[in-house]
């Protein structure tokens, strides 16, 4: 039986800050993965539960936990909706002067 290296543990603060580079500071999950020295599948699935509002930890969260991972997906989904906004506006613009 084959056994792998041994299973790391990582505090809430570590995870989140691995998922507020990915999502606010826009790096690469490649990236902040090699320069945490994480799994880029571990990352993974640190953003997946993130971005759904889950705890970055199994087991029970704290409130304040919950309510910071709530709000790293509601800067997120921000962030992706102004694009949306500024693509309209864009779309807009051009078949106003279209429509002249």
């Amino acid at each position: 039986m084959k056994t792998g290296s041994p299973k790391r543990s990582y505090t809430v603060e570590f995870r989140q800050e691995a998922v507020r580079q990915v999502m606010e500071v826009k790096r690469g999950v490649r990236e902040v993965a090699r320069g945490l020295d994480v799994s880029e599948k571990t990352l993974e699935n640190w953003l997946r539960a993130a971005r759904r509002g889950l705890p970055l930890v199994k087991g029970e969260a704290s409130q304040v936990e919950n309510e910071h991972t709530e709000l790293v997906r509601l800067r997120a989904e921000n962030a992706r909706l102004k694009m949306d906004v500024e693509i309209l506006k864009k779309a807009a613009a051009y078949f106003a002067r279209e429509n002249r």
